[in-house]
């Protein structure tokens, strides 16, 4: 490459702006640099802000070596490197980093770096403070990522500094962790160059940072961003030194001009890190305030601009690469300027590789107790001994296989991490280096336990579980699990519609995956007691609490502007989960129908609810909703789900009515439901009905004439026509769906529905239990089975059988 003679300054045989590098120029400047650059020539213009900034290009770093004639002494440190080593991995990797160190930079190098620095000072001013970030030449790859590998260098003022720590980053090629990196992913030592990045500095140590995947990291479900943050630099973020906060923002509605988080999850943010002098390179962590802690370390409005920013990345790196290309991204919050910057953006290489047509589930079938619970990393079991680390030092007596508990992890454990039977973590959140490490390794992780190191021993027999939603739990003693995999891309569909009963947004992303047309039945009733956990009158009137009660109410809904709007957010964002899952297919949702003994033990409940002798047949469903013991907490869920369906988009939800015993009373709840504005047919709205009590049925066309739809609940009808309390254990026996009597009611429910022209479908656990429901169903000509989605696969198949000996077939 020859010298440009004309070149102005900073624009040197040895650097290269932002402005004129390109995705394609990997081999000349890497690919942080590659990907930095095409980011400020191509997106910037589109409202995304990157930092300014030049390349050290991988010349300058070949040069370097040439010229101080340092490859023979270079190769020679590593010939007969034994990687499993970890001891004599570390000393050859150090005596390596000396060679590169020590040749320094040549003269015309140093001369193109100070003016490319003299030219971004002019931009920026005399005061300028740099991120010197290294960028080799198979970094950032779609097949490799070399995340945490190699060095940073932040807030570097002044020439010598800045000079320094390229030569820092040059010998960083040659990390432990780097190393054993190339070997394992069949990368030559030598055919990898480090290029260094020299941008302005994004005083995030001012505000906050964090990492944005465009794709779901656990599931591969694509269609959602997932944006991480905490407070300070984004080092802690990245590595698992701190439980970050999180945010979902769904992208196809976004598209359609809908701004609104999907679901959040507040991080305890325990630790910041910041710098220990103005202009200094050195970070120190310090405990975060309790008032930060409280709250969000950005707003939804920042939220979501990230969120527009990450799918315009992903978008034109997708048109790039002629396919869809789900990215990873390092983003900053200046607190200086108060704006918002993209520092880096590489191809996420492990859940956008996953094939999602194998379906790979992991059923627990025994386990011991609960030792710990943290963030699920994967959806897979390991078990065997655990192994606490402490410090670096003990890594050496690290076992193959054995589970890895620590405070936290670093690129420099990459060795031992590789041959983990599974990994724990006291700290860290799910874009944290243990988790990507983990999911690029095939094992489970549990991140952010808080106390495993307190609570395991070295020794210990452990079961690492990562099968049952987002939390992961390390039981004590061994687990015994199947594993079912099932290829669905031959796997037939019947006429009649295989939907799910989803009532936990944590699996609902992992779920959709299965062959479905749609949620049957999403439960309102996990939703609060798991996320909202107190009664919802507690809410609309906490002075009727004791005083105990009232500071548990305040402790819940601190960060919000009152009660209400915390119930409303957090059951909203709950149901726009499961929703967005399988958007845009339908989701029945159903109002709540909490019986009055379960209702008391919420947070409030006590003060609500009366004591009932069967609560099972008492004040429950529809009965509540127009009652003034109930009617504002009615107020509350409708206000809700009008908010997913309209401030959220996710219009394909689809509400029903439980318990809904006569026709007067159907009226009544259909004119309240539109007073608190979910006017049915308006904006697509319809209402459906449980079909679960016997009058149902025998007055089925006149609850036709206010309803969209049917639902059979088996259970609560066969309840009310054997007139069995499923409740009670006495009488449990008498308790069977295929009772002729409730197949008869079924029957009628099904004849009665298709005479009305109106929907009608089963969401009952009998079709899940018992595979001669679910056929007997669909001889009736059902139009939906609802099903648990663990029987989802082979019960659709049993469909399809049975459906060809019928002569029937998906049209």
């Amino acid at each position: 490459m020859k010298a440009n003679k004309n070149a102005r300054p900073g624009e040197g045989r040895y650097v290269r702006f932002f402005s004129q590098i390109g995705i394609g120029d990997v081999p000349l400047v890497g690919g942080k640099n590659a990907s930095l650059g095409e980011m400020y020539r191509e997106l910037t213009a589109k409202g995304i802000s990157i930092p300014n900034g030049f390349a050290v290009t991988a010349e300058a770093y070949r040069h370097a070596l040439d010229e101080a004639g340092a490859w023979p002494a270079l190769k020679e440190s590593l010939e007969g490197l034994n990687p499993d080593d970890v001891d004599d991995l570390a000393r050859r990797a150090a005596r390596a980093r000396e060679i590169v160190y020590a040749v320094g930079l040549p003269a015309n190098v140093e001369a193109d770096i100070r003016d490319a620095l003299a030219r971004l000072s002019e931009e920026y001013g005399a005061e300028l403070t740099v991120a010197v970030r290294s960028s080799a030449t198979a970094e950032d790859l779609p097949s490799a990522s070399f995340a945490g590998q190699h060095d940073t260098y932040l807030n570097i003022h002044g020439a010598a500094n800045v000079l320094d720590a390229v030569r820092r980053c040059f010998a960083s090629l040659f990390t432990d962790r780097a190393i054993r990196y190339r070997i394992d992913n069949g990368f030559d030592h030598f055919k990898v160059f480090n290029s260094v990045t020299v941008m302005k500095m994004v005083r995030s140590d001012l505000a906050a940072s964090g990492v944005i995947f465009t794709i779901d990291t656990e599931t591969g479900f694509e269609d959602v961003v997932f944006i991480t943050g905490a407070y300070g630099l984004g080092e802690n973020v990245v590595q698992g030194a701190v439980d970050p906060d999180e945010f979902y923002v769904f992208k196809p509605t976004y598209a359609q001009g809908r701004r609104a988080v999907l679901k959040r999850a507040l991080g305890p943010k325990k630790i910041k890190m910041i710098f220990s002098n103005s202009g200094r390179a050195t970070t120190r962590n310090i405990p975060t305030d309790r008032k930060e802690r409280g709250k969000f370390c950005i707003g939804d409005d920042e939220a979501l601009t990230l969120a527009g920013q990450a799918i315009a990345i992903e978008a034109h790196y997708s048109a790039k690469a002629g396919e869809h290309r789900p990215m990873d991204i390092e983003w900053a919050k200046d607190g200086l300027d108060g704006k918002l910057y993209i520092v880096q953006a590489r191809p996420e290489t492990v859940a956008s590789r996953r094939n999602r047509n194998v379906v790979e589930e992991y059923k627990v079938k025994t386990h011991g107790s609960v030792m710990v619970e943290g963030r699920a990393v994967g959806a897979k079991i390991a078990f065997g001994k655990a192994r606490v680390i402490e410090h670096m030092s003990e890594l050496s007596s690290f076992a193959p296989g054995e589970i890895l508990v620590a405070d936290t992890t670093s690129p420099d454990w990459g060795t031992v991490m590789k041959s983990a039977g599974g990994i724990v973590t006291n700290r860290g959140g799910r874009t944290c280096h243990a988790a990507i490490v983990a999911r690029e390794l095939g094992i489970p992780a549990i991140v952010g336990t808080d106390r495993a190191t307190h609570v395991i021993k070295t020794g210990d027999l452990v079961a690492v579980c990562c099968a049952e939603g987002d939390v992961g739990k390390v039981y004590e003693g061994e687990i015994d699990f199947d594993v079912v995999k099932t290829d669905l891309s031959n796997l037939e569909r019947p006429a009649t519609h295989v939907m799910m009963n989803v009532g936990n947004p944590d699996v609902a992303f992992g779920v959709s995956a299965l062959p479905n047309d749609g949620v049957g039945l999403a439960r309102m009733e996990f939703i609060i007691a798991e996320s909202i956990k107190a009664h919802p009158m507690a809410l609309v009137h906490p002075e009727r609490l004791d005083a105990k009660e009232r500071a548990e109410i305040e402790k819940l809904t601190v960060q919000y502007e009152s009660p209400s709007a915390f119930f409303i957010e957090r059951l909203s964002e709950g149901v726009a989960t499961i929703a967005a899952a399988f958007y845009p297919k339908p989701v029945i949702v159903r109002m709540s129908d909490f019986k009055s003994n379960e209702y008391a033990t919420l947070l409030g409940g006590r003060a609500f609810e009366g004591g009932e002798e069967n609560p099972m047949i008492g004040f429950r469903g529809a009965s509540r909703y127009a009652h003034p013991d109930y009617r504002e907490g009615f107020a509350l869920e409708c206000a809700a789900m009008k908010r997913v369906r309209e401030d959220m988009g996710l219009t394909n939800v689809r509400l029903m009515i439980p318990f809904c015993r006569r026709i007067d009373e159907a009226a009544k709840v259909i004119a309240l439901m539109s007073e608190f504005g979910l006017e049915r047919g308006k904006n697509g709205l319809e209402i459906y009905v449980m079909c679960e009590i016997p009058n149902n049925v025998m007055l089925i066309d006149e609850f036709s004439k206010h309803f969209d739809g049917f639902s059979i609940g088996s259970n609560d009808l066969t309840q009310l026509t054997l007139g069995v309390d499923r409740d009670s254990q006495i009488v449990a026996f008498d308790f069977d769906e295929r009772d002729p009597g409730v197949k008869k009611m079924i029957a009628l429910a099904v004849e009665g529905a298709r005479r009305n022209g109106r929907h009608i479908g089963i969401c009952g656990q009998a079709p899940s239990d018992y595979p001669e429901m679910a056929e007997f169903l669909v001889r009736l000509g059902i139009d939906s089975i609802s099903l648990n989605p663990d029987t989802v696969l082979r019960t659709t198949t049993r469909i399809v059988a049975l459906e060809k000996e019928l002569g029937r077939s998906r049209k």
